[in-house]
């Protein structure tokens, strides 16, 4: 869960631990494996330059944006997710890069969104993050295998009360609301592993 909280948070992802980024063609490959396939074909995708930074690989011309996995976590992280939620998004990568934890990035956010000076994403859209275990990945070719993905629906402000949705997940693969009442409330959906 706190993998996955990262990459709501700050949105970066996770790869080939310790290493160099992958090429462009295989960090587009891998990031591209997140979003729905009927999308994948026009969607901007970000990756990581050989310094660790996120930069746009791929500009896109739809409505899905991709981002690639981190080189300097182990085991494969990719998210797919609605252009709206870019800003949400760059803001995060920048207080990352600037050395902030994971919840002054979410006390910043949250004034800056309360304040008018961060577009959240849209209400309803989604992000959908894809996780391998670093022993299924082949990262020469760009393909993994017992990928699991987790999916976010993003309703700020929301809580459960406003939506009848509880806490926590009343059984495997039901939805549930996580951090109500904030600009990052979201409906987690985690399906039940195989």
């Amino acid at each position: 869960m706190k993998a996955f909280l990262s990459i709501l948070l700050i949105f970066t992802a996770v790869s080939s631990f310790g290493q160099t980024a992958p090429s462009k063609e295989i960090q587009i490959k891998m990031a591209l494996l997140a979003a729905p396939e009927d999308q994948r074909e026009n969607a901007t995708v970000y990756g990581y330059d050989p310094t660790g930074d996120i930069i746009l690989l791929r500009q896109g011309s739809n409505q899905t944006v991709c981002l690639g996995d981190d080189p300097n976590r182990e085991g494969l992280s990719v998210a797919s997710y609605h252009i709206s939620a870019q800003p949400f998004m760059t803001r995060g990568w920048e207080l990352k890069k600037e050395g902030k934890s994971f919840q002054e990035i979410f006390d910043i956010r949250e004034a800056e969104s309360k304040a008018g000076k961060l577009q959240l994403p849209d209400q309803g859209s989604v992000l959908n993050a894809l996780t391998a275990d670093e022993a299924d990945v082949n990262w020469a070719i760009g393909e993994a295998n017992n990928t699991y993905t987790r999916s976010v629906i993003y309703i700020p402000w929301a809580t459960a009360e406003s939506t009848g949705l509880p806490l926590s997940p009343a059984g495997p693969g039901l939805p549930w609301i996580m951090n109500p009442g904030t600009h990052r409330a979201h409906i987690m959906i985690n399906p039940a592993r195989n």
